[in-house]
């Protein structure tokens, strides 16, 4: 398992996903930039104050964009970093196990709920690590079990779902608890790291692409692709 979490960590930072992180990221600060614009916007047209309220709004808004920045770049460097997972899939398997089929992309449909999903889920990590860190008494053990039950199953299924029907991959994930859990721990490591968290999608989709491979024997990732 240690292995595998350092090769996945590795190869997020190699070329071939390194173009893929830097369009999720770029895709991301893209997406953020306009929703400030259109924030700064609708404030400008339809919030009238007179000075200095004015400036100091202008101000709040402004601080209130970094902090926003700073907690909704992860979530939506995930909810863009979704739609680019077959890709990264397909790199770690055809590098790591050539020898192996490849999976097959799922379908655009469910790749865009599942993008949703990941968004929520993100979010819901990153809400919860604020308020980890403003709310006393908030134990941060409490805090990883939660995020690495939560990351390591979405993540994991994402991974078998490209060989196998999604009651399947939620039945090996379930024999499997345990190790997915521990590597979803790894993944929930990085996502409370701010500017490290970008790179979520990306490395837990190659963590968990090795994790599917060790628990399936080659026979059984073979049958699902005639379906």
């Amino acid at each position: 398992m240690i292995d595998d979490i350092i090769q996945a960590f590795a190869q997020t930072f190699s070329p071939p996903l390194r173009r893929i992180l830097l369009k999720a990221i770029a895709a991301a600060v893209l997406l953020f930039l306009v929703l400030g614009v259109i924030l700064q916007a609708v404030l400008a047209n339809f919030v009238s104050l007179p000075q200095p309220f004015e400036t100091a709004l202008a101000i709040a808004t402004g601080l209130g964009m970094i902090a926003g920045a700073i907690y909704l770049m992860g979530p939506i460097s995930s909810l863009i970093g979704a739609l680019f997972l077959d890709d990264v899939a397909e790199e770690v398997e055809r590098t790591n196990f050539p020898a192996d089929p490849v999976g097959r992309p799922l379908p655009i449909a469910q790749s865009l709920v599942l993008s949703v999903k990941f968004f929520g889920v993100v979010l819901l990590v990153n809400f919860l690590a604020l308020l980890m860190l403003l709310v006393p008494g908030i134990n941060i053990a409490a805090f990883f079990v939660a995020n690495g039950y939560l990351l390591g199953r979405e993540y994991f299924e994402l991974a078998a779902m490209r060989y196998r029907p999604a009651e399947e991959a939620k039945a090996l994930r379930r024999e499997n608890a345990v190790r997915v859990f521990l590597a979803g721990l790894a993944i929930a490591s990085v996502v409370v790291v701010p500017v490290l968290n970008l790179i979520t999608p990306i490395f837990a989709t190659a963590l968990m692409v090795r994790v599917h491979k060790r628990l399936s024997p080659t026979r059984e990732l073979i049958e699902p692709a005639g379906r």
